[in-house]
C-alpha cells in the first residue's frame, strides 16, 4: 500500500505562468498554492515579522525564472498541513521531581511552543548570557504551568493528585525545588509590576500535603535576582536568596558622546585564544551594566516571613550551605572584567560564612583566566571545583592543576586532590586526597571508607576509575576500571546515588542477607536486574528506597524505571525487591497516533574501508518496498570523531526506542510519505598519532555513500531522490558532501552551519589545532572554499541572533558565495532566533520550507539535472 499523503502530493508546471505549484489535494477544485516562484505577495494579518528568503536563479527556465527576493519575503510566516500542525503543538510530557524522602513525586507541566513575541523582547548580552532587564533573570527562560503532587504508596501506586494553588490562572512557574524534608516546594511566579507593567519574580512556598501555595515575602521592596543562581534551601524552613539591592537605581544610561576610543592590546605577549568573543563586554558601559544586573545583595528568608542581610552585596554566581547547615559557601566573580572571555573566566572569589551572617575566610581568590590554552583537557589555574563532601558535616575539598591548567605539558601528577575542614583547626594544611596523571573529573563519595574517583585524558581517550578510602590512610587507593572512553561495550555505567536528610547524594550501600554489604574494592559484582531486550527500552532513574544512613536492604529495594518500545511512548514505573515487581504510575497517551504505526529499524552496514555503521531507518506505516518502490528519501546526520576503528562500529542505540518527533529533527516528513535514514554514523577516525580531520572529506563521503548504498539495495530510495541534511556540525557535513559527493544527493537541508573554518580560527568541534597549524585542513574542510563545486540545490536556515561560532554571517556569506556561482539555493533568517528554533512560527515555517524545498528540487530534477 502506498502511503495515502503520498498519493495526494502533485507538482504542477505552468511555463506560461513561469511557476510550480504544490498540490496536496486531490479533489478537483484548484488548490492554493504552497509555492510559487513568482508569487504575489501574500500578506498576513497580525504577523509579527517575516523570515527573511532569498533565492538564487534556478539553472531551469522552464522550471523557474529569476525571483524576486522582495516577492519571497513578503510571503511572511507560513503554516504546514493541518496534521503536521497538530503533531508539533502536542505539549511535551510532564517533568517530575521526587521528595528527598521519597514519600511524594511532583509532576510539572510544561507547554509546546512560544510564540515569537515571546522572543522578541528587549535583552542585553553581556558576558556570555543574555538578561531580561524587565524580570532581572535570564531572557527567553521556558518555564512551567501547573504543580501537581501525589502521594507514593507503600505498594508503589500514586495517591490522588493535588494541585498546587493560589497563584493566578497562566502563571509562568520557574526554579521549583522541594525542601529538605520534603514538606514544602519553593518556586518563583512571574507577574507584572502594577507601576511600569515590567515583568517581576516572586517567591513562593507551597504545603506538599494540602497544596496551598503563598507568596513567601510580600515586601514590594525585595525584589529577585536570578542572573545567576537564585535561592538554595539553607535548612527545612530557611531559604537563601538572592535580591536587587535595594540601594540600586536606573540602569546606566550609554553616553551620547563616548568617553573615548575603544582599545585592546596585548603589550605583554600573552597567548589568549578564543572561539568564539560576540557576546563579550565590550566597552565601559557594557561593563557597568553587568555590575547593575549581576549584583545581589543575599537574604535569609524564613518561611514565617523574617528577613535576614547577609555578606555585603557582589556579583554571586553560586550559593552553597554545608551539609549540617552552619556554614555557606559563597562564590562570586569581581573586577578586573575582559573583553574577551565570558563572567566564567572572571576574577573568582570563595568565602566561607555561618548562617548567621559572621564571616569565617577565604577560601580562595582567582585571578582573570584568559590565557587557558584551547587544548581539550586544559583547565583554570589554582583551585577549581570546590565542593562540600556530601558525607560530612562540613568538609571541603578540590583540585590544583599541576602542569599550569596546560594539557601540552606533560608532567606527573597531573591534578591533586585536596580536602580539608571548613574551619580548620590549628592551622592544619590540606590533607591530599589523591594524585592523578590524567585530569580530574569527578568524584562519587559513599562514606570514609568508600569512594570513587573519575580521572580522564581525552586526547588518548583513557579514563580510570578509583575506589579510594578517604579517611583511612593506611589504605591504598586502587583501580576499579581502566578503560577507553569511546568503548560503549566497557562501560560499567554509574552507582546508584541515596539522598541523605542533608540533602546531599551519597553512593547507595546495599545489603543482603547472605554476605553484608556490596564492597566496592573486591571488584565483585551481581547482576541483580536486567532490562527487557526483546520488546521494551528499560532505563532506572532513580532510587525510591529511602533510608537516613542510606543503607538499603535488597529485599526493600524500590527504583523508579522508564519504559518505552517503537510502538509505545515513555511511561514510568516503581519497581520493587523482592519479587521485582512494577506498578505503573504513569498512562500517557501515544502523542501523535498518525504515526503510531510507522515502521523503524537499526541496520547495520559498512563502509568501503571496513569501518562498521549503524543507522536507524524510518519508514511511513503500511509501507512495502516490493509493492510501493522507492520513497523519496532524507538522510539526516552529524559526524563524530573517534581514536580506534572499533570504538566508530560499536552499535549506541535502540530500536525498541519510542520516535519523539521534534521541531529539530525530520521525523514528521514521515507524514508526507518520506523515508528518514536518521543518524547515520559517520566517524571520523584519527588512530595513534592521526590526527581525524586531516582525512574529513575521504571519510565523510565513504561513509555518506556506504549509507546511500544501503538503502538502495534495500530497496526504500531511489539514488536520484535521496536529500542529505543536518543541524550545527550537521549542516556543515552536508554543504562539504554537496561539493565532494554531488553524485550521491539531489540536495541539502543545511541549519545553522559553520561554512568558513577561517573564521573559527582557534578550532572547532574536536579540532584544537589552529588555523595556523593546520592551515591545509581548515581550507579543505570549509564548504565555503569549495562553493564552486555545488552544483545540487541548497537550503540554508540560520537564526538571526545565533551567538555561536555558527554565526548567521556564515550562512549569508555561504550563500553569496554560492550565488555568485550560480548554484540554485535558497538563505532563510530566521528573525530572533537563535541556534535553536524555538518559536511557534519559525518551526512552522520551517517545516513548511522544508516540504517546498524537496518538492520542488524534485522538478528541478526532472527538468534541469537529467
Amino acid at each position: 500500500m502506498v502511503p495515502l499523503l503520498q498519493q495526494h502530493i502533485g507538482i504542477g508546471i505552468s511555463h506560461a505562468a513561469n511557476s510550480i505549484t504544490i498540490t496536496t489535494d486531490p479533489s478537483p477544485r484548484p488548490p492554493p498554492p504552497l509555492l510559487r516562484l513568482h508569487p504575489q505577495p501574500r500578506r498576513r494579518r497580525h504577523a509579527p515579522a517575516k523570515p527573511i528568503a532569498l533565492y538564487t536563479n534556478c539553472k531551469c527556465a522552464s522550471a523557474a525564472a529569476s525571483v524576486e527576493e522582495d516577492d519571497v519575503a513578503g510571503l511572511g510566516y507560513r503554516h504546514p498541513p493541518k496534521q503536521i500542525q497538530e503533531i508539533l503543538d502536542v505539549p511535551p510530557n510532564p517533568s517530575y521531581l521526587i521528595s528527598p524522602r521519597r514519600d511524594r513525586i511532583m509532576f510539572l507541566k510544561r507547554t509546546a511552543m512560544p510564540p515569537l513575541s515571546e522572543l522578541t523582547k528587549p535583552e542585553n548580552v553581556l558576558s556570555g548570557i543574555r538578561i531580561d532587564p524587565g524580570s532581572n533573570m535570564r531572557s527567553r527562560m521556558s518555564f512551567y504551568t501547573g504543580i501537581t503532587v501525589h502521594d507514593l504508596m507503600a505498594n508503589g501506586t500514586l495517591g490522588p493528585a493535588k494541585e498546587v494553588h493560589g497563584y493566578a490562572d497562566g502563571a509562568k512557574i520557574n526554579f521549583v525545588t522541594w525542601s529538605p524534608d520534603g514538606q514544602h516546594m519553593a518556586f518563583t511566579v512571574r507577574y507584572k509590576d502594577k507601576v511600569d507593567n515590567s515583568v517581576n519574580l516572586s517567591l513562593w512556598v507551597a504545603n506538599a500535603e494540602s497544596g496551598e501555595a503563598r507568596p513567601l515575602c510580600i515586601s514590594e521592596d525585595i525584589r529577585l535576582n536570578a542572573i545567576f543562581e537564585l535561592f538554595v534551601w539553607v535548612n527545612d524552613s530557611t531559604v537563601l536568596v538572592c535580591t536587587i539591592p535595594s540601594s540600586r537605581g536606573c540602569p546606566p544610561k550609554k553616553p551620547l558622546v563616548p568617553f573615548g576610543p575603544r582599545i585592546r592590546s596585548n603589550e605583554h605577549k600573552n597567548v589568549v585564544q578564543m572561539r568564539a568573543t560576540k557576546e563579550m563586554l565590550k566597552d565601559l558601559h557594557e561593563e557597568e551594566l553587568f555590575d547593575y544586573y549581576a549584583t545581589s545583595q543575599l537574604i535569609l528568608l524564613s518561611l514565617d516571613g523574617t528577613v535576614k542581610p547577609i555578606a555585603p552585596p557582589a556579583i554571586y554566581t553560586a550559593l552553597d550551605p554545608s551539609p549540617d547547615e552552619k556554614y555557606l559557601m559563597l562564590t562570586s566573580v569581581h573586577r578586573p572584567y575582559s573583553s574577551t572571555v565570558s563572567y566564567k573566566r572572571f576574577p573568582k572569589k570563595v568565602e566561607l560564612w555561618t548562617v548567621d551572617g559572621t564571616f569565617i575566610r577565604e577560601v580562595c581568590d582567582l585571578p582573570l583566566a584568559e590565557d587557558i590554552p584551547i587544548t581539550s583537557g586544559s583547565v583554570r589555574k589554582g583551585k577549581r571545583l570546590i565542593r562540600w563532601r556530601p558525607d560530612m558535616p562540613s568538609t571541603l575539598y578540590w583540585v590544583e592543576a599541576q602542569d599550569g591548567g596546560d594539557a601540552n605539558v606533560e608532567v606527573s601528577p597531573r591534578d591533586i586532590v585536596y580536602m580539608e575542614l571548613a574551619d580548620p583547626l590549628n592551622g592544619e594544611e590540606p590533607q591530599v586526597l589523591l594524585k592523578l596523571d590524567l585530569r580530574y573529573r569527578r568524584i562519587s563519595w559513599c562514606n570514609g571508607s568508600h569512594a570513587l574517583v573519575y580521572e580522564h585524558w581525552y586526547k588518548t581517550r583513557r579514563t580510570r576509575t578509583w575506589v579510594i578510602s578517604p579517611d583511612c590512610k593506611d589504605v591504598s587507593p586502587q583501580i576499579l576500571f581502566e578503560r577507553s572512553s569511546e568503548d560503549a561495550y566497557s562501560n560499567p555505567g554509574s552507582p546508584m546515588m541515596c539522598r541523605t536528610p542533608a540533602g546531599t547524594f551519597v553512593i547507595a550501600k546495599i545489603k543482603t542477607n547472605y554476605e553484608g554489604t556490596y564492597i566496592l574494592n573486591t571488584g565483585v559484582k551481581e547482576r541483580i536486574w536486567e532490562s527487557s531486550k526483546e520488546k521494551y527500552y528499560e532505563s532506572v532513574l532513580a532510587l525510591m528506597s529511602y533510608n537516613p544512613k542510606c543503607e538499603i536492604q535488597l529485599n526493600h529495594l524500590k527504583l523508579l524505571v522508564s519504559k518505552e518500545s517503537r510502538m509505545e511512548p515513555t511511561q514510568y514505573y516503581i519497581k520493587a525487591w523482592p519479587d521485582k515487581n512494577q506498578v505503573q504510575i504513569t498512562n500517557y497517551s501515544h502523542p501523535y497516533p498518525q504515526l503510531a504505526l510507522l515502521q523503524k529499524e537499526v541496520i547495520r552496514y559498512q563502509r568501503e574501508d571496513g569501518v562498521k555503521l549503524t543507522a536507524t531507518l524510518y519508514l511511513p506505516p503500511a509501507y512495502d518496498p516490493s509493492k510501493d518502490g522507492p520513497l523519496p528519501c532524507l538522510i539526516w546526520s552529524y559526524p563524530g570523531e573517534f581514536k580506534s576503528r572499533e570504538a566508530a562500529g560499536q552499535v549506541r542505540r535502540s530500536p525498541n526506542k519510542f520516535a519523539r518527533i521534534s521541531s529539530n529533527f525530520p521525523l514528521l516528513w514521515l507524514a508526507r510519505g518520506f523515508a528518514i535514514l536518521a543518524d547515520p554514523t559517520i566517524p571520523i577516525i584519527g588512530e595513534r598519532d592521526q590526527e581525524a580531520n586531516d582525512r574529513y572529506i575521504e571519510q565523510l563521503v565513504a561513509s555518506a555513500e556506504a549509507a546511500v548504498n544501503e538503502i538502495v539495495r534495500r530497496g526504500v530510495a531511489h539514488h536520484d531522490r535521496i536529500a542529505v541534511g543536518g543541524h550545527s556540525y550537521g549542516a556543515f557535513m552536508t554543504a562539504n558532501l554537496l561539493a565532494h559527493a554531488p553524485h550521491l544527493f539531489c540536495c541539502g537541508i543545511a541549519r545553522s552551519g559553520a561554512y568558513n573554518r577561517t573564521l573559527t580560527p582557534f578550532g572547532f568541534q574536536k579540532e584544537v589545532r589552529t588555523l595556523w597549524v593546520a592551515t591545509d585542513t581548515y581550507i579543505k574542510m570549509s564548504p565555503f572554499m569549495s562553493a564552486n563545486k555545488i552544483k545540487k540545490p541548497i537550503l540554508l536556515i540560520h537564526g538571526e541572533d545565533d551567538s555561536k561560532v555558527t554565526t548567521a554571517m556564515q550562512s549569508s556569506q555561504f550563500y553569496d558565495a554560492l550565488k555568485g556561482n550560480g548554484v540554485p539555493c535558497r538563505l532563510v533568517i530566521l528573525p530572533f532566533e537563535r541556534h535553536h528554533y524555538v518559536a511557534r512560527e519559525s518551526v512552522m515555517h520551517d517545516q513548511v520550507i522544508y516540504m517546498d524545498r524537496i518538492k520542488v528540487i524534485t522538478c528541478w530534477l526532472q527538468h534541469c539535472f537529467c
